[in-house]
């Protein structure tokens, strides 16, 4: 259908590809979970499938490997304890609308550009908010259309559930841990109780040279953190490097034998769970939009039969996946 200005079309899915990118960085650098996975090389795009896959190795308790003297006879039974996890695509889209009105209001170049420019951002806005709002979620949200996000990869009740196609009831090694500060160490969480949670947490989360590299903390845990540390004067790290250069606000953690950064993630707009710290590690969890569809002009102009106007709409398409739920944990009350 023609519009009343033939450039309008041309001219918002050219700003629209122009900004895509940006858009992308600044969904990274406005969430501290993304920007550690985009820093480890894991915001992976996909370019097709009927599912994101992520390739596990597991122990199915196979008992063919193992010592022999001389002439013993030795197993040989095939052995190949490989899988993958499958995570169903997530679309997510905003539209921008111009109405003929302001398209006659607005029909010098530059007024275009102005009105365009203003519409993208918070149109930008909105669909960053939403994934980075999704991510904290367990993908049940919106008739079950959003982002399997940490709620489900690491749940405070592993022992059950569907995640990734594989029932947690039955495969052990696709759980995750959890530790609770009332069960596991004797009293609610607290300035108290929150460091002792935390080791053996970290404890459990650890294998070999595996170890968790990030820890998200909503207001609460965050607050009973910082105040288990003022003691000792522990502070944040200003020297412009890591997540504290991005602009997060964050500490550092030292236990399992190593390091990592304990992120805030609360405050206006927090989307954690209450008293609540994930111990992630990074190397498992994966970002993995389409190649296609990361924040782009999705099809032609739609314009009413009825209305005068013209919208174009912004898509992504993805999920969060992960491919070592064992190495992952939740600190809970």
């Amino acid at each position: 259908m023609a519009f009343a200005n033939s450039q309008v079309s041309d001219m918002i899915a050219t700003t629209i590809a122009a900004r895509s990118k940006k858009l992308a960085d600044n969904l990274t650098h406005n969430n501290a979970l993304l920007f550690m996975l985009n820093k480890r090389g894991n915001v992976r795009t996909v370019s097709g499938g009927t599912h994101i896959q992520e390739e596990i190795m597991y122990d199915d308790g196979d008992t063919t490997s193992g010592s022999y003297s001389g002439y013993d006879v030795i197993d040989i039974t095939p052995d190949s304890p490989i899988s993958g996890a499958e995570f169903d695509f997530k679309q997510y889209a905003r539209p921008i609308t111009i109405s003929g009105m302001e398209l006659l209001q607005n029909s010098g170049k530059e007024q275009m550009i102005d009105l365009l420019e203003g519409r993208m951002r918070v149109a930008e806005s909105k669909i960053r908010n939403d994934v980075s709002r999704d991510l904290y979620g367990d993908g049940t949200g919106n008739s079950g259309k959003n982002i399997t996000g940490l709620l489900a990869a690491i749940s405070s009740t592993p022992t059950s559930g569907v995640y990734g196609g594989i029932d947690r009831a039955t495969w052990a090694f696709w759980r995750n841990q959890v530790i609770s500060c009332t069960s596991d160490v004797g009293a609610a969480m607290s300035a108290t109780t929150i460091l002792p949670g935390m080791n053996k947490l970290a404890l459990a989360t650890a294998r070999g040279n595996d170890r968790v590299d990030l820890i998200v903390a909503d207001n609460d845990a965050f607050e009973f953190y910082q105040e288990s540390l003022q003691a000792i004067q522990r502070i944040t790290n200003d020297s412009g490097q890591g997540l504290a250069g991005a602009g997060f606000t964050t500490l550092k953690y030292y236990g399992a034998g190593s390091s990592a950064d304990v992120v805030f993630d609360g405050g206006i707009g927090g989307n954690m769970p209450s008293k609540t710290m994930y111990f992630i590690n990074t190397n498992y969890l994966f970002f993995r939009p389409h190649s296609k569809r990361n924040f782009v002009p999705m099809g032609g102009d739609r314009q009413s039969v009825n209305q005068d106007a013209v919208v174009k709409l912004i898509g992504w398409a993805g999920n969060l996946s992960c491919s070592g739920a064992q190495f992952q944990g939740t600190l809970v009350d």
